[in-house]
């Protein structure tokens, strides 16, 4: 949470009515008055508070009034300071509890890296929609660690991860990106989808992941990590790239970037008692808990990954998706609907197969039992004798 100085807030408002006293009517204030104020004070800290009041180009509302542009009054609504993050207090990287969340898998293994505080950077490969990242932020809010997660891309450079320098008001100011300010704050950092990030950009965090000290060469300054600090990397492949095309973005990443991790997690999707009670946790929550109808969507789940792992269809049911899935049932109260809807965004053939399946699987009476241990074909066979030349 955002943490505000009353202090600064205070004396800056007092300032800026002192200097320009027509502001207490008008219910506005103009960016070359802020700066103005900001002079006076000899500070270069934004009124960030006031800042996020825009009501015009340069013009900001005033907290507490009515801004007027032109002839048009605009009412003034509370503003959120979510924006802002005081990285002195690490209570507020601390994630939230999920309390629909159900442990499994590397849970404890990662649990007990965590909170030993040893800097032991852990990568957990896994497929999509698992609960990679989510097991991280619970096990942080559980044991009250503070957490910073960054979701990395082709896009993500040095700077976004360890600091820049920026131009304020005609002074070079420096900003220290996620990595340091986990280093100095004792933080777990969570790299997300780390195989999606440029194998080159990732090079800079090679003497960071060794735990040692290091050197921040646009402040002149050797930065010791602070105790608590790790890194823990989630990502679909183990960094040689996807041979499938399944996750396209992906890139084979440095070997000696890989080895500075001390242990490699292999995360798959929960067990099918497992994932029956993180359905029905979810269903709970909402107030849509049908046992048999968890059941059935976990069942039907369990048989399209079986095919998927034998090759028998390029897609697979995820346990995301069966949490997209009960959402949709919350809203709408049909079963076959939520599930349809939820399987609109794979191709035709696919999803038809889906859907057969889970007609077989909901209505086992009305369906032989052998079909629906396996999807149908998505595509009719052909004969070879029959292939036109």
């Amino acid at each position: 949470m955002a943490k505000r100085d009353t202090q600064f807030v205070t004396d800056f408002e007092t300032k800026m009515y002192e200097m320009f006293p027509d502001l207490k009517s008008s219910g506005r204030v103009s960016r070359p008055q802020l700066v103005e104020v900001m002079g006076a004070m000899n500070t270069t800290k934004y009124p960030l508070w006031l800042m996020a009041n825009k009501v015009g180009r340069g013009l900001y509302a005033i907290d507490g009034g009515a801004a007027v542009v032109g002839n048009l009054a605009l009412k003034q609504e509370p503003v959120s300071e979510s924006f802002i993050v005081d990285y002195s207090d690490t209570k507020a990287l601390i994630p939230a509890v999920d309390k629909n969340f159900v442990p499994f898998g590397n849970y404890k293994d990662l649990e007990n890296i965590i909170k030993s505080k040893i800097f032991y950077p852990a990568y957990i490969s896994g497929p999509t929609g698992n609960g990679k990242s989510t097991m991280i932020e619970q096990i942080c809010a559980k044991q009250k660690r503070p957490l910073i997660r960054v979701n990395l891309n082709m896009m993500t450079d040095e700077e976004q991860l360890i600091g820049s320098k920026t131009l304020v008001d005609g002074n070079i100011q420096v900003v220290e990106g996620p990595v340091l300010i986990a280093m100095r704050t004792g933080t777990t950092l969570l790299l997300d989808e780390i195989d999606a990030g440029s194998a080159n950009t990732l090079l800079c965090l090679q003497p960071i992941l060794e735990g040692k000290p290091y050197y921040f060469k646009l402040n002149n300054e050797m930065i010791v990590p602070a105790a608590g600090f790790n890194i823990i990397a989630t990502a679909n492949t183990k960094g040689k790239g996807s041979d499938d095309g399944r996750y396209i973005g992906t890139n084979v990443l440095n070997e000696a970037f890989l080895e500075r991790f001390a242990v490699t997690f292999d995360q798959e999707y929960p067990g099918s008692r497992t994932e029956i009670k993180i359905v029905q946790n979810l269903m709970t929550h909402y107030d849509c808990l049908d046992v048999e109808y968890s059941e059935t969507l976990v069942k039907w789940a369990e048989a399209i990954r079986k095919t998927f792992d034998d090759g028998g269809v390029d897609e697979t049911i995820t346990t995301r998706r069966l949490t997209h899935i009960v959402r949709a049932y919350s809203i709408f109260r049909e079963k076959t609907k939520a599930v349809e809807l939820c399987c609109n965004r794979f191709d035709t053939s696919t999803k038809q197969a889906f859907m057969s399946l889970y007609d077989a699987v909901a209505n086992p009476a009305a369906t032989p039992e052998e079909s629906y241990n396996e999807i149908p074909a998505t595509e009719p066979e052909v004969e070879e004798n029959n292939i036109p030349y």
